[in-house]
């Protein structure tokens, strides 16, 4: 992490403790490093969850970059951020006869051998073929393959190694209660990878996320993970899984009963922000305000410049209210170069 991040945020703790604005505890959570997180890689720029969107935003100055994991037929951890191919490759054209019956092409359905013989484009809607972000990499261009996790680990840490820099990997466990229903213990066979990859303690680089609560809790208590671990906020209508209310989690006793598992939070943004006030600074939620109390990481998703929150009327804006105005600590990002950026122009507020 960039020293001027750290120093930024220390002088924002000092002058906001001298002002009697916050207690001593709060300000030392202030003091946290400020990271950028390469949503799905420099997704922004080069179709997600390929090894070159990895490659570009570790380049852009990425302090982490995401991993959203799911498993093969035959088990392995591969990147892909569904548990279904159909929006992401061209597996309706190589592979038409292997849909289940609700239309749908299921990950786990394919070998790792079969998988890599399909080529990833960009995002684009099942049923039109139509691209979701119409100025992002030509969907046309198409010669892209699916990463496992561990040629992902491998990327990562070589540029470590080549660079010298520590850039960190940030994997989401992916619906581990389908996986289960499958016969496959998805978070049990992703936490063997990050564990012999040196992932495994709290000192390491990484962070483990899943946005079942249940999972996480297994995670620590049943498996024993030893890692960093985020639990992700979502909302109840989008469908929550089955023993998670994120209504409760977002209250101020699930806050607390989440510190007591976790390191951090990975909300919805604006779970965290609801918008700028009339000073044109950013009103905190409860939920943030409970979360910073606990001394919790928050990392909320997901900023796009091209999708910007309705309050922010540019990548600048948004990024003020987050970092300086809301303290939060990291941000994912599908342009992990603008954030950096905006960071290394505002080493102190």
């Amino acid at each position: 992490m960039p020293v001027k991040n750290l120093i930024k945020s220390s002088v924002l703790a000092v002058g906001l403790l001298m002002a009697g604005s916050v207690s001593l505890a709060q300000a030392q959570d202030i003091q946290a490093e400020q990271v950028v997180i390469a949503h799905r890689g420099a997704s922004g720029y080069l179709p997600e969850h390929t090894l070159p969107a990895k490659a570009l935003a570790y380049g852009m100055g990425a302090d982490y970059i995401e991993q959203d994991v799911v498993l093969s037929k035959d088990g392995v951890p591969v990147v892909l951020h569904d548990i279904h191919l159909d929006t992401t490759t061209d597996v309706a054209r190589k592979f038409p006869d292997r849909k289940r019956d609700d239309g749908r092409y299921y990950v786990i359905d394919f070998t790792l051998a079969e998988l890599k013989s399909l080529t990833v484009t960009e995002r684009f809607k099942a049923d039109s073929g139509k691209q979701v972000y119409e100025n992002r990499f030509p969907g046309d261009f198409a010669m892209f393959e699916i990463p496992t996790l561990e040629e992902e680990i491998k990327l990562i840490q070589g540029l470590n190694h080549s660079t010298g820099r520590d850039v960190g990997i940030y994997p989401e466990i992916k619906d581990p209660a389908f996986h289960r229903g499958e016969g496959l213990d998805i978070a049990k066979t992703v936490i063997s990878v990050l564990e012999k990859w040196g992932y495994n303690n709290p000192n390491s680089n990484s962070f483990v996320q899943c946005f079942d609560w249940a999972e996480t809790q297994r995670i620590r208590n049943e498996l024993h993970y030893q890692g960093k671990l985020v639990q992700l906020l979502g909302e109840n209508r989008w469908g929550a899984p089955a023993g998670t209310d994120y209504d409760y989690l977002k209250s101020g006793e699930g806050i607390v009963e989440m510190a007591k598992v976790v390191d951090g939070i990975g909300p919805w943004l604006p779970q965290v922000i609801s918008g700028l006030g009339e000073n044109g600074k950013a009103t905190m939620t409860p939920t943030l305000i409970a979360a910073q109390r606990a001394q919790l990481l928050v990392h909320p998703y997901t900023l796009r410049a091209d999708q910007l929150p309705k309050w922010a009327g540019d990548m600048n804006i948004a990024l003020t209210a987050i970092f300086d105005d809301a303290g939060i600590n990291g941000i994912f990002t599908d342009f992990p170069d603008q954030v950096v950026q905006f960071l290394a122009r505002n080493p102190a507020s």
